[in-house]
């Protein structure tokens, strides 16, 4: 590709990588990301930055991790003098359309990129959703069916403000971004998609491990939830609505690549398809996610890059992190990143995918006692989540993890180490830490966590900051 391309940017929320049929799943339906992922590079051991949607989108944009600028929150959003990818691509001349509401990641009008709208964001959304069924549905975010009367919910509006935009896109290059909602909880959708995955054919969710060896919230969250009596056909109905609104979310992924090809720019645009964190579904009897979750179906990323004249087809087991998104991009629309971040191109993995390319993974999450009351009140259904980090914040104590490609290893602030064999654990249940065989391994990735750490605790602006009056300095000799 000789001219700048354009770029696709589809970030759903709360999506497991092993829910997409390119990544491994055969329950559900997503013909769609399967077609990007044959025109594409699929990368099978992507991570998130942090389990929780603003901060891990705002390491996506940034290319910071979360301690790095104190991104660490729902509500600390990116500021009008950070970095953001959005805003680098338009200083350098593309015309950046951002699809839908949503700005979560951001507070209002700091990414400076063009927000079209079209008028379907601000449509009625009364109808979607309702009241819980009766039992313990509510503490699993399930609703289950909603019906189709003709609701504009806000990921069918963001697809719809992206279809109108691309009946007449700029003759610049482009960039369209469609941040959606879906599969976040609560658990619901229409038909067909909400009977379109049997039941009886899921497998159940990976039971609880050793209690011993597992972080305290685990069982506090199935206690104070009520949900440690589930039965399995319980949660595979969960899972198969969850499947349901993946089914859904495909649909409108193939809109929009529809809307592309119409528009004539197959061929010259990058479509990258990734999600903020993944979703418990069950596993471990849990449900949701948890500021300090660690394991792999909430960390794990299904990160899908597509286009740029690069083969198609194409699977990488490397080890990355989603920080990596702001360089990459930057690379193929050939611009330079104005700020010091952590990310490393994936180009030479879209070039050759058996590339070398990380040693180690890293995700962070939580808190420390002292900032509890900073933590989040939410309402009902969220509400149990938020009374027990307020009743015991060590439950929700920062805690970081180091994936290589065998092991990961989780350090916590308050409670006892993690270590897992993912060649023979894949699932992460049974914690190895404290055994004198992996003492070794322990010890290596625990140095790795101290040397990460320390190496991006901060970043030293480029500059005196022009928005500060200046304070001239004394010579260096008369300091």
């Amino acid at each position: 590709m000789t001219n700048r391309p354009n770029f696709v940017i589809l970030m759903p929320d709360q999506l497991r990588a092993d829910a997409v049929g390119a990544f491994g799943n055969p329950y559900v339906s997503t013909p769609h990301l399967d077609a990007l992922a044959a025109r594409g590079t699929t990368f099978h051991q992507a991570y998130v930055q942090h389990p929780v949607c603003s901060p891990s989108r705002a390491s996506v944009l940034t290319g910071w991790y979360p301690h790095t600028a104190g991104h660490r929150t729902l509500t600390h959003l990116l500021k009008e003098h950070e970095p953001n990818l959005l805003r680098i691509l338009k200083d350098a001349g593309y015309h950046v359309t951002w699809a839908g509401a949503r700005g979560d990641t951001f507070a209002p009008g700091v990414t400076e990129a063009s927000v079209h709208e079209y008028g379907f964001s601000t449509m009625p959304t009364t109808g979607y959703g309702g009241d819980y069924p009766d039992g313990v549905w509510s503490r699993l975010f399930y609703r289950g069916p909603v019906p189709d009367d003709g609701r504009i919910d806000p990921d069918e509006a963001a697809v719809r403000s992206a279809e109108r935009f691309l009946e007449n896109p700029p003759e610049r290059p482009w960039v369209l971004f469609v941040p959606l909602v879906a599969p976040h909880c609560p658990f619901q959708v229409e038909e067909p998609w909400f009977s379109m995955v049997d039941r009886d054919a899921l497998p159940d969710p990976a039971a609880p491990g050793d209690p011993s060896g597992e972080p305290r919230y685990m069982g506090a969250i199935r206690e104070r939830y009520g949900i440690g009596e589930v039965a399995p056909e319980q949660w595979r109905e969960v899972m198969a609505t969850y499947y349901g609104m993946i089914a859904r979310l495909d649909d409108q992924l193939g809109r929009v690549m529809g809307a592309v090809a119409g528009a004539g720019a197959a061929d010259s645009t990058v479509t990258l398809f990734f999600a903020d964190h993944g979703e418990y579904l069950g596993d471990f009897g849990l449900i949701e996610k948890w500021p300090s979750a660690m394991h792999d179906c909430i960390t794990r990323d299904p990160l899908i890059i597509s286009g740029g004249g690069f083969d198609g087809g194409q699977a990488s087991d490397a080890m990355v992190e989603m920080v990596d998104v702001l360089p990459t991009v930057l690379e193929l629309a050939g611009v330079e990143a104005p700020h010091r971040h952590f990310g490393r191109s994936l180009v030479p993995l879209l070039r050759d995918p058996a590339a070398q390319h990380r040693e180690y993974a890293f995700t962070e999450g939580g808190f420390t006692v002292e900032e509890e009351p900073q933590m989040e009140r939410p309402g009902f259904p969220y509400d149990l989540k938020g009374a027990l980090q307020h009743e015991d914040p060590e439950l929700v104590g920062k805690a970081v993890a180091v994936r290589d490609r065998e092991w990961t290893y989780v350090w916590r602030l308050y409670e006892a180490p993690e270590l897992y064999h993912r060649a023979e654990d894949p699932q992460e249940r049974v914690n190895l830490a404290g055994r004198a065989e992996h003492a070794g391994t322990e010890r290596r990735l625990h140095d790795a966590v101290l040397r990460w750490m320390v190496e991006t605790a901060d970043v030293i602006p480029p500059g005196p900051d022009p928005r500060l009056p200046q304070v001239a300095l004394p010579a260096p000799g008369n300091r």
